[in-house]
């Protein structure tokens, strides 16, 4: 794949022609294509995946993973105070930042009935640093000389959603792709426990059906599949491949629906908010990584 269809590019092209077609049924086809072919991506993914990874690395997976989401509360409890951001809208970056993103705020909003503004403001903010991400993930990593296992963590730990830590740790390498799809699988399973510890948090029970990311399960088991069924590995790469190309046409129907016009409305704060939120974060989970792995 030429430089010019890697994924950061088909992400500015597709935001650039949402310029002309703004407020469109095109935007609209968009993204619900968009939020399919990214649960197939994630899918096919699994192909690429020897489950005895997973095996091998999830006790400490998980502890890494949990605590990172533990920090990442508390500086969003911080930030939240410090911007004087609405506690819905904060909630919802938190989620985001802490988890896996639009997944993560999708599974949360209808616990905390959470209003379509709260939800809008709280999927831009994390769309903008998702962007921001591919495109300064991978440089940093090579001025630091981070190893392709210490990418992969790192990406895992502090990128939002899930297609843009694959667009990242793939730019810098096959093994880090494989490292950080293995955390990033470990640290999405969190929606499901946090979701339920807020529905308990709520005074009012009747707090709605809470979406699941079930995709996460076809994750799994494509990755079982590959790992015990004796499929031949040519077939699994070229899964792999599919599942890579999907991913770029994902984020390119992502770019086609960015309305800039929402972007203005929401106000700086929520921006503010998430944006310290998550360079706390990724500069925790660096020197993490770092001094650690």
């Amino acid at each position: 794949m030429s430089q010019f269809f890697s994924p950061q590019w088909m992400l500015l092209t597709g935001m650039l022609l949402s310029l002309f077609i703004q407020e469109t049924a095109l935007q609209s086809h968009a993204k619900k294509i968009s939020a399919k072919l990214l649960q197939v991506s994630i899918i096919m993914l699994g192909a690429s995946l020897n489950f005895n990874v997973v095996l091998h690395q999830g006790g400490s997976g998980i502890l890494t993973t949990l605590v990172s989401i533990l920090i990442a509360f508390f500086f969003g409890y911080i930030t939240q105070k410090m911007f004087r951001v609405d506690n819905e809208q904060a909630t919802l970056i938190t989620m985001g930042t802490a988890i896996c993103g639009g997944s993560a705020i999708g599974a949360l909003s209808p616990v905390i009935k959470a209003q379509t503004f709260s939800i809008t403001v709280a999927i831009a903010v994390v769309f903008i640093l998702n962007a921001l991400a591919i495109f300064i993930f991978p440089p940093v990593g090579t001025s630091l000389s981070l190893s392709q296992e210490q990418f992969g963590i790192w990406s895992a730990l502090a990128i939002h959603d899930t297609s843009s830590v694959v667009a990242a740790s793939s730019l810098y390498g096959e093994e880090a792709l494989s490292t950080a799809t293995t955390l990033k699988l470990i640290r999405a399973l969190w929606i499901i426990p946090i979701t339920l510890v807020f529905s308990f948090l709520q005074k009012d029970q009747k707090a709605g059906k809470t979406t699941i990311p079930w995709f996460i399960l076809g994750f799994l088991i494509s990755s079982l599949i590959f790992t015990f069924t004796g499929i031949p590995e040519s077939i699994a790469i070229n899964v792999s491949k599919m599942a890579q190309m999907g991913f770029t046409i994902t984020l390119f129907l992502i770019g086609l629906t960015f309305d800039f016009k929402k972007i203005r409305q929401i106000g700086p704060r929520p921006l503010l908010m998430g944006s310290l939120l998550w360079i706390l974060v990724s500069t925790l989970s660096l020197v993490f990584v770092i001094y650690f792995h």
